[in-house]
Parts: C-alpha cells; structure tokens; sequence
C-alpha cells in the first residue's frame, strides 16, 4: 500500500504565506507525477499544481505568480510554497501522485489539510 500524508496546513492572514508538505510512502517503485489540488466549501476540487518527475511544473491560473510547486526525489516529497494569499485560497489541500506500485500505475490522494486564509 501507498500513503500520502501531508502537513503545513493551518490559518494565515490576507498576504502571508504558508508552504504544504506531503510524503509519499509505501510499495513505491517509481514516482511520474505528484501535485495538489483543493476543495473549497460548495466548489468542486480543483488542480493547484502540478510537478513531474523531470521538473516540469503547471499552474492553474488562480496560483501562478504566488504559488511554487517542488519535489525532492529522493524523500518522494512534494512542497506548496503559496505567497501573497488571499482569502479565495481557503479550501482543503489534497496531494495527489501518480505513481508505479510494483507493477501498476496507480493514482493516490492524501487525507487533505485544511487551509485558511482570513483576517
């Protein structure tokens, strides 16, 4: 089995920052993507960013210019660092990976960490 757990959630105010952590554990052979999405409440979950395992990065458009996605290969973790946040950013965090386990690709998610941004 694989897990995903991840931490650095919590309350921030209007322009501050917060970065998200999230390990992967497990019958892992190989990682090809990890990333997060969130979930505000009465919105359905949405991509925040995206990392492969060569780098490369996406953004969805809500994040670019505040947010920075990094993973460290070797600890099979992958960080949040959001900047400059505004209160349309409260929502639960989830991490996502699409990794190889043995022998099949599959698609794992984190509990989630809640994240809230309010004065």
């Amino acid at each position: 089995q694989v897990q995903l757990v991840e931490s650095g959630g919590g309350a921030v105010q209007p322009g501050g920052s917060l970065r998200l952590s999230c390990a992967a554990s497990g019958n892992i052979v190989s990682i090809n993507a990890m990333g997060w999405y969130r979930q505000a409440p009465g919105k359905e979950r949405e991509r925040v960013a995206i990392i492969t395992s060569g780098g490369s990065t996406n953004y969805a458009d809500s994040g670019k210019g505040r947010f920075t996605i990094s993973r460290d290969n070797a600890k099979n973790t992958v960080y949040l660092q959001m900047n400059s946040m505004k209160p349309e950013d409260t929502a639960v965090y989830y991490c996502y990976a699409n990794l190889l386990e043995r022998s099949r690709v599959m698609d794992y998610w984190g509990k989630g960490t809640l994240v809230t941004v309010s004065s």
